[in-house]
């Protein structure tokens, strides 16, 4: 492994597409510094949970990209669709990148190794870097199964609908605040929340499981996550469909998994050779 990768490393083309995203949505969310109320915090909350804990982390990760599950297929699709209001790319990259990330995990070919420091993984390889900008080539190689699945195809094409229905929808439930929360503000605590699992889980915490990279047990980000900061139990065991592994290590993506399980949502759940 190389062990003392730079930015250097990693190509230094900026993309202004992503900038440009970032910079709105970040300025975009301003007024919630102004504007709060209970009711606008709920709108965000929520809306965090069914984007990130249902939509990227139960459905874009483990479900997805690990196939530590399986549901119905309108369930996978549901899933699929909460994920793409996270504004994290469409979900056939997402995916491809992630896998990618566990091949090649913390080398120059990963997307986003921690390596070259805490602010590569968490904003500057989504504004300067590859990022997610896979060619065809990558993405038959990463995800067969989801390119040869029409619906899939579908979701990833027209992904940026269901974040545009869901602010027409706050907006005539709320107004202009309901947007700025249950929109911007939420995308903007998704994605540095996603971020952390690549930088702080990478770099700060335990390692109980000795893996061929710097994934850590991050209690902090576990939950900020809904349970994605036990990584360094994930990286361990990456088709496990558990993370938290130990008693207190608090896993609510687990925990949705087990009631989908008790309604017959969930099936062949896959779980890591340990005791918890």
């Amino acid at each position: 492994m190389q062990k003392n990768l730079t930015l250097r490393s990693f190509g230094r083309k900026l993309h202004w597409r992503n900038v440009i995203m970032v910079t709105f949505f970040h300025l975009a969310a301003i007024p919630v510094f102004f504007t709060f109320s209970w009711q606008n915090l709920a709108v965000l909350l929520i809306g965090n949970w069914i984007v990130g804990s249902l939509g990227v982390g139960l459905g874009w990760h483990r479900l997805l990209t690990h196939r530590s599950f399986q549901t119905p297929k309108w369930l996978e699709y549901l899933l699929t669709i909460l994920g793409t209001m996270s504004m994290q790319d469409p979900p056939d990259k997402w995916v491809a990148t992630h896998r990618m990330h566990h091949k090649y995990v913390d080398t120059d070919r990963d997307p986003h190794s921690a390596r070259p420091g805490f602010w590569w993984p968490q904003l500057g390889w989504v504004v300067w870097g590859r990022a997610q900008d896979h060619d065809a080539e990558t993405m038959r190689r990463y995800i067969p199964d989801l390119m040869k699945d029409p619906v899939h195809r579908l979701i990833s094409r027209y992904y940026l609908v269901p974040i545009a229905l869901s602010a027409v929808l706050l907006f005539a439930v709320g107004g202009w605040q309901f947007v700025v929360w249950g929109v911007a503000a939420r995308v903007v605590l998704g994605w540095h929340t996603t971020w952390f699992v690549n930088s702080l889980a990478h770099m700060y915490g335990s390692r109980p499981h000795e893996t061929r990279d710097l994934s850590t047990n991050n209690w902090f980000v576990a939950i900020l996550t809904f349970g994605e900061g036990w990584h360094n139990n994930h990286h361990a065991f990456p088709t496990s469909a558990r993370h938290g592994l130990d008693w207190h290590q608090f896993d609510m993506n687990w925990i949705t998994i087990r009631i989908f399980e008790k309604l017959g949502w969930a099936k062949k759940i896959r779980l890591a050779d340990v005791r918890p």
